[in-house]
């Protein structure tokens, strides 16, 4: 992993902001992150090697979906405009579910292992 964005951790620009909004309640059940390095073809390896977690077009459901920005969401907009809004060819954007925190681990885990083969 490249880089993770996530307003609960300290390093995002907003936390001060969204440690304001929710609180004790966390900060919801949407990341993203980069597979450092990974072009196209490598994001869709990864998801090809997910097991539990279901690549999608859109989110939202109470399974964990992953999306790739750059193919879907921001299909239309240039490289050049999808970099200038941080939205990277290596970006993965992943809204959780309901599934037990430890067989996502363990997914995403044996899907990076194998990407990173």
């Amino acid at each position: 992993i490249g880089r993770v964005i996530y307003p609960g951790l300290a390093s995002h620009p907003h936390h001060t902001l969204a440690a304001s909004l929710f609180g004790s309640r966390g900060y919801g059940g949407m990341v993203a992150f980069e597979l450092a390095g990974a072009q196209r073809d490598d994001v869709f390896r990864f998801f090809d090697s997910l097991q539990l977690c279901v690549p999608a077009t859109s989110l939202g459901d109470i399974e964990t979906l992953l999306l790739y920005p750059a193919h879907s969401s921001h299909r239309a907009l240039s490289a050049t405009e999808r970099y200038e809004l941080g939205i990277s060819d290596s970006l993965v954007r992943m809204s959780v579910g309901i599934e037990a925190a430890e067989d996502l681990i363990d997914d995403l885990s044996q899907a990076l292992r194998r990407f990173g083969e």
